[in-house]
């Protein structure tokens, strides 16, 4: 059942236009079903290769073999979807009630290696008891955890939304070149031919296209860029030949999960650094959308991040996080509906369900996701700019806090190699950008702005609280 829509009352913001108790916002709209499966369908089209990236990289690390670790890839997709109907349709105080897609977290990619390396079922086996236990733990630290809200003035959140943005940008880069630095045609100039087809493909069709389908030029622009794909042998058809009709991620596959304590120690460490991201992403998205995320909405989206979490090994998936690049699609199409993603969502389930359909998404070369991507991160990034110009930059230190918290956060990804003679747990908060830029941008704000006595030159709230 949808949730009431709750209405903002006027702010000292008079630039951004009210809704009258008799209105609805965007955010709880519903489209007519065509438009809401295509929208739907184009966020799966973004998110897709993240969702599939994690299992593929864990499964063969751990010891699994090619079966085995197609089947993590089903599973992930069949979590991601439910996850992602938690936070966007809701029950109780679980979910954002926005829309926000949910997906396997990148973050605890390189701790789940080290902890099942070369362990086959047996280790994923001890991944799954120490994703469940973290999770409970996580959504018993929500209520309190949510409350850091209030250290996210627009200076903050101007930083970590660019940040966002800026992150993912490798991502897309790397897809360009062809996702896979060992082959052969890595950054071959085909591929990177090919994705700035795609990025010219989806700039002239933002341009010359009108309604709906200016909305849905990313996935206009990725079903173009596959089918140019095709003569040049870019696609592999095999994935369809090999996938079967109907497939259910049997609970438990891999036998009954295992708990020891250093692997759930380092899970903790994991979910804290997904739940700092995951804020820092609902305050992004609260502002592309005109629907400040206040405590309330960021602790029912924890919930749903960490029940959702929860869920997951259950049904043999790792734990669910935030996907940013989503965030980017929303501000590209201004398509805010939050049953859009839900669409996303439900279609997520059905490809965890059905493989042959999965095989017919995963026929996107990386190259065309990548061009793609290019457009929906930089307009992440763009979006934090849009912030940053209402944190009075002139006033106090604000613009020595964005200075130092960028620089910071610049560096997992200019200097990949930084950290590499620190401790491998400190290397799970200090390989993501976004989790030490959002840490130097708080405890910089409230050095400058807040302690000592100094008058806050910012507001410690960025918007009206939603809902008052």
């Amino acid at each position: 059942m949808a949730a009431k829509p709750r209405f903002r009352k006027d702010t000292a913001d008079t630039s951004t236009p009210t809704l009258t108790s008799d209105e609805v916002h965007p955010v709880d709209q519903t489209l007519p079903p065509f438009k809401m499966f295509t929208s739907g369908l184009q966020h799966v089209a973004a998110m897709y290769a993240g969702v599939v990236a994690p299992p593929m990289i864990v499964g063969p690390a751990v010891g699994l073999n090619a079966r085995d670790t197609a089947f993590l890839m089903g599973a992930s997709l069949f979590t991601a979807g439910i996850a992602t109907l938690l936070q966007t349709i809701g029950f109780w105080k679980i979910g954002a009630r926005l829309p926000f897609v949910n997906g396997v977290s990148f973050a605890g990619v390189t701790p789940m290696v080290a902890i099942g390396r070369e362990r086959g079922a047996e280790g994923i086996s001890v991944i799954f008891g120490a994703i469940i236990v973290a999770s409970v733990l996580g959504f018993v630290l929500t209520p309190y955890f949510s409350k850091l809200v209030r250290f996210f003035p627009p200076v903050v959140t101007g930083t970590v939304i660019t940040l966002i943005g800026v992150s993912l940008l490798p991502v897309a880069f790397n897809w360009s070149q062809g996702g896979n630095a060992t082959a052969d045609d890595y950054g071959s100039m085909i591929n990177i031919g090919m994705a700035g087809l795609t990025l010219l493909i989806v700039l002239v069709l933002r341009k010359v296209l009108r309604g709906f389908l200016q909305q849905i030029a990313i996935l206009l622009g990725l079903v173009v860029g596959t089918l140019v794909a095709i003569p040049m042998n870019m696609t592999d058809f095999g994935a369809i030949k090999d996938a079967g009709l109907v497939g259910f991620p049997t609970p438990f596959h891999f036998g009954a999960p295992q708990f020891e304590i250093a692997a759930i120690i380092s899970m903790c460490i994991v979910m804290l650094v997904c739940m700092t991201e995951s804020t820092a992403d609902m305050l992004a998205l609260g502002k592309i959308v005109d629907r400040p995320a206040d405590e309330r909405v960021i602790e029912g989206g924890l919930r749903a991040d960490t029940l959702g979490s929860a869920i997951s090994p259950f049904f043999n998936g790792f734990m669910c996080s935030a996907f940013a690049q989503n965030i980017g699609l929303v501000a590209m199409t201004k398509v805010r509906s939050r049953f859009v993603v839900a669409a996303g969502g439900a279609i997520l389930i059905l490809l965890g369900l059905c493989p042959v359909l999965a095989s017919v998404i995963a026929l996107v070369p990386l190259p065309v996701l990548g061009g793609a991507g290019i457009v929906l991160f930089g307009s992440v990034a763009a979006s934090g700019i849009q912030t940053l110009a209402t944190a009075a930059l002139e006033k106090g230190e604000n613009a020595l806090i964005v200075a130092a918290a960028v620089g910071i956060g610049l560096i997992p990804i200019a200097a990949p190699q930084f950290y590499h003679a620190f401790p491998s747990d400190l290397l799970v908060v200090l390989d993501s950008g976004i989790s030490t830029g959002c840490v130097v941008a708080i405890v910089l704000n409230l050095a400058f702005n807040h302690w000592g006595g100094k008058g806050s030159s910012t507001r410690l709230l960025p918007q009206a609280r939603v809902g008052e």
